[in-house]
């Protein structure tokens, strides 16, 4: 059975690889390097060092010139390094060669993600898309799977015995057309059970938009607060850690608002810079949520000093799904770490109109809540009914259905006040209490 290439069980240090090719790019270069650095780290991997060389041009066999890449080796096995990681991304024969030169194993950005996002995947529908980039990833790259059958058919071939050789890569040949026969069955495969797992989410969707509860979508880019942030609004135990990509499946959790209309929140994957184009499709059905959302809650990290970059990220990849005219709160997470007044004014200028808030003190909770309340403010109404007791059905279905604030009982009736849905207030209105 097709399997994805394994990297060693045991790569704990790695030397990281970041080339650029014109000075205006250094800056850029530099805070991808830093990021490719927290990206590894979050695989457990020790980084030993990370070195930013300029090239004068891109090469077609290594990226860099063949001194840089004989160069950056040296520097790997000087560190005793496990790996090498190379923040730009590498063409199948590029990767072949540096493994070639290196006697290491060697991966790029794309890579890393990849296996940060298998590690994290925990529901079906994630494990799938994870399960379908690595094969797409993999597919073109099955060739050194099997190159320890050209090295044997070489080495019988310089003794004199050329059929041999020829016998040993023809072996090689036919074996990688069975993997790739192999890998393109699994990833059909693997198609025909997320289009299973999307009419799923659909079904579950459609129920959910029968009822018209409101949606939020909390988006940003990874290790914003997100998951902390849901955490505190409904109580949820999503898991929320320092680290980049700490969660990938959507979570959505209902809470209820000020002013009693429910809303349900989800919270979505982290954004990153240069995401691989493969997952941004593999994760469309995940991202989908904050395509559907009724609004957005933009989570930024008020201590990031690239919180404008980040924040552009974010819009960038929200206009790609389609999502960047969304009804947005944006808000500036962590604002308990920044105590310079100077600094917040200087985010304030940058970000008017955002709120301040902090996931973990829940400075800044209620005045969030109440936006929230104030952009839906025309989705549901405050109601209140008289209801004869006889028809106790439509209190039922005002608990079911709607927000129900208050329950009082007067003579015959009762006297009920409730946030409610316009898909059930037709059948209330006739019980539309004018009395007060």
């Amino acid at each position: 059975m097709f399997e994805v290439r394994q990297k060693p069980e045991m790569v704990e240090r790695a030397l990281l690889v970041r080339f650029y090719f014109d000075a205006r790019e250094a800056t850029e270069a530099e805070s991808l390097l830093i990021e490719l650095g927290e990206l590894v780290k979050t695989l457990g991997i020790e980084v030993v060092e990370s070195v930013l060389p300029k090239c004068r041009e891109m090469h077609k066999k290594f990226l860099c010139g063949t001194g840089k890449a004989a160069e950056m080796v040296e520097l790997a096995r000087a560190h005793q390094c496990d790996v090498i990681v190379i923040d730009n991304g590498l063409a199948p024969s590029q990767q072949r060669e540096w493994e070639r030169l290196a006697d290491l194993c060697v991966i790029d950005r794309e890579e890393v993600i990849l296996d940060i996002f298998a590690k994290r995947a925990h529901t079906k529908e994630a494990r799938l898309q994870v399960e379908l980039a690595r094969m797409q990833y993999a597919l073109p790259r099955l060739a050194r799977m099997w190159g320890h059958l050209d090295r044997e058919g070489g080495g019988a071939g310089g003794s004199g015995a050329g059929g041999g050789g020829s016998a040993a890569r023809g072996m090689g040949e036919k074996q990688i057309e069975v993997d790739r026969r192999l890998a393109n069955m699994s990833i059909d495969r693997c198609k025909r059970e997320l289009e299973a797992v999307r009419k799923q989410r659909k079904t579950q969707r459609k129920e959910r938009e029968k009822q018209e509860t409101p949606h939020a979508a909390i988006v940003g880019y990874t290790n914003a607060g997100k998951s902390s942030l849901l955490n505190i609004l409904s109580g949820a135990d999503v898991m929320a850690k320092d680290m980049l990509f700490a969660t990938l499946d959507t979570t959505t959790r209902r809470i209820d608002l000020p002013d009693g209309q429910p809303l349900l929140i989800t919270d979505t994957v982290g954004f990153v810079r240069n995401l691989p184009h493969r997952l941004v499709e593999a994760f469309k059905a995940t991202l989908e949520e904050a395509v559907l959302a009724d609004f957005l809650i933009h989570v930024l990290d008020a201590t990031s000093p690239e919180i404008e970059r980040f924040h552009d990220t974010t819009l960038e990849v929200l206009e790609e799904l389609g999502a960047a005219d969304k009804p947005t709160i944006t808000v500036l997470n962590k604002i308990d770490l920044v105590t310079d007044p100077f600094e917040l004014t200087v985010l304030d200028r940058k970000f008017p109109g955002a709120l301040h808030l902090s996931s973990i003190t829940g400075v800044g909770l209620e005045e969030l809540l109440k936006n929230c309340a104030v952009v839906l403010a025309d989705r549901v109404k405050c109601n209140d009914y008289r209801i004869p007791q006889q028809r106790a059905d439509l209190v039922g279905l005002l608990h079911r259905e709607a927000k129900v604030l208050s329950t009082e009982y007067e003579g015959d009736d009762i006297l009920v006040r409730a946030v409610v849905p316009p898909t059930i207030a037709g059948r209330l209105r006739e019980f539309a209490n004018t009395t007060d």
